[in-house]
């Protein structure tokens, strides 16, 4: 071979060799030039420097020589060898499988800064203290409104109080205070009314300065002095009450069993009778109880039940079948009849009915509705009729159960004149509540909260009754508004 030959392909191995080198070199961890120094060993640190010549003639033939023998088994160019020398980085951990997401928490509200209490006093007429009291390190500016009941009226009012009209419908007497911090305000009001005697229940409110949203509220019933609470019962006719009904057939059946006693000992008694008449031997002796195979008996025709016992046990089962028959097709149509309130059956719970301010149970809420206020037609938005108009609930609810329980905002309800209803207006009850979603986490066990819910309706009448429920099977709760 030529030696011009041999050199350029010593050369073309000796710069791929290169080509390699320079590559992988971004790869490898950097050195630091103080730990490298520092981990030399100390006696070449300390060693001059010497200078050896050495030719570089046999260097070039050394490093030539083995070449033509790997430039055959050459690795791939520099440019496929950068993607190699990358893929040698490590790689960061991969993510954690995926978790199911994480149940919703009940949301934490923060203890209002105002708390109201009401009492009523021992008086002839109706008279209510309300303890309206500031449990932060700030003043606050508050607004109280104590909501009149229906057909009463004020008489009395403490320092700063003024009578007025709420929604045009139901009578209100308004504060507005500046609390010191940690202070306590009595306010007290006296009533009267044109049932006297008649026990009175009248909630009060602290709301924010605007008077929009509700900080706390209370309620309390006035009871004249010493007339007990009297316990109403619905009176029913006495085929739907049960215990009658039973007692009745009871005593049906007790008859016929006596009635039917009696005829099968009056039978048995004539069979005996006949027999021992009998005679069968001469001279017209008694004959035997057990007449002889020799002297046939006539064939005598059985006797059969009076036709009255047939009819009055005939009677007696018939009633039976058709008055309980028809007592349970009335309590399961009354169970289902969506015009009515909810009792059993298939409901979970047993609805309940009340006034405004009064708690009503049911399966896992307390509610309490203490106020409803309806704005001027028109006042709607949102792409709503021009008649439309907003009505605002302020609603207390306590979770009475161990658990956290969710509501949901279509499933409170407020019925208008003539059957209609109308659920909650979720987006204007988040602008009430300053953008929170009240439905979105549920209530922790044992919480309460005051809130205002937002009811968008149509035409001038305000809704005539608000239901409240928990859940879709629960019987809920119905508040008559004045």
């Amino acid at each position: 071979m030529p030696a011009s030959t041999r050199h350029h392909k010593a050369l073309a191995v000796f710069v791929h060799c290169l080509g390699i080198t320079l590559a992988a070199v971004p790869a490898l961890p950097a050195v630091d030039p103080e730990a490298s120094a520092a981990s030399r060993p100390p006696t070449a640190a300390s060693r001059p420097p010497t200078r050896t010549p050495q030719p570089a003639a046999p260097s070039a033939v050394a490093m030539a020589a083995p070449l033509p023998e790997a430039a055959s088994t050459a690795p791939a160019p520099p440019a496929m060898a950068a993607p190699r020398a990358a893929s040698a980085e490590p790689t960061p951990p991969s993510a954690p499988p995926a978790m199911a997401p994480p149940t919703r928490t009940p949301a934490s509200a923060p203890p209002p800064p105002v708390t109201v209490a009401v009492a009523p006093e021992s008086s002839p007429a109706p008279r209510y203290r309300i303890h309206v009291r500031n449990v932060g390190d700030s003043p606050v500016d508050t607004t109280v409104r104590q909501e009149l009941p229906s057909g009463a009226s004020v008489t009395a009012i403490s320092d700063g109080g003024r009578s007025t009209r709420s929604g045009g419908s139901t009578g209100e007497v308004t504060w507005r205070l500046r609390l010191p911090a940690h202070s306590t305000t009595t306010l007290g009001t006296a009533l009267t009314t044109t049932a006297p005697g008649q026990a009175l229940t009248a909630p009060a409110c602290a709301f924010t300065s605007d008077g929009n949203r509700p900080y706390d509220c209370a309620s309390a019933t006035w009871q004249a002095a010493g007339t007990p609470a009297a316990q109403a019962t619905d009176a029913q006719p006495l085929w739907r009450q049960v215990p009658l009904l039973l007692a009745g057939v009871a005593v049906l059946l007790l008859l016929g069993a006596a009635l039917f006693w009696l005829w099968r000992r009056r039978r048995g008694r004539r069979v005996t009778a006949a027999a021992l008449s009998s005679s069968d031997g001469p001279g017209n002796e008694r004959g035997t109880v057990y007449p002889r195979p020799a002297t046939p008996k006539p064939v005598r025709r059985r006797r059969t039940p009076p036709v009255a016992l047939l009819v009055v046990g005939a009677v007696v089962v018939l009633a039976a079948v058709v008055g309980t028959a028809g007592w349970t097709a009335t309590r399961q149509v009354s169970q289902i009849d969506t015009q009515k309130q909810p009792t059993s059956g298939a409901w979970v719970g047993t609805g309940v009915s009340g006034p405004v301010g009064v708690p009503l149970r049911e399966s896992a809420f307390e509610f309490t509705v203490y106020r409803m206020t309806c704005a001027e037609p028109g006042s709607a938005s949102g792409g709503a009729p021009a008649s439309a108009r907003r009505c605002q609930a302020t609603v207390g609810m306590r979770n009475i159960t161990g658990t956290q329980q969710p509501w949901h905002g279509q499933l409170q309800r407020a019925y208008l004149p003539g059957g209609r209803w109308v659920s909650t207006d979720e987006p204007a009850t988040r602008a009430a509540n300053l953008g929170r979603d009240v439905f979105a986490n549920p209530v922790a066990a044992g919480s309460r909260v005051v809130l205002p819910l937002v009811f968008t309706v149509d035409g001038r009448d305000p809704p005539r009754q608000l239901e409240l429920r928990s859940g879709v099977f629960s019987a809920g709760v119905r508040v008559q508004m004045p």
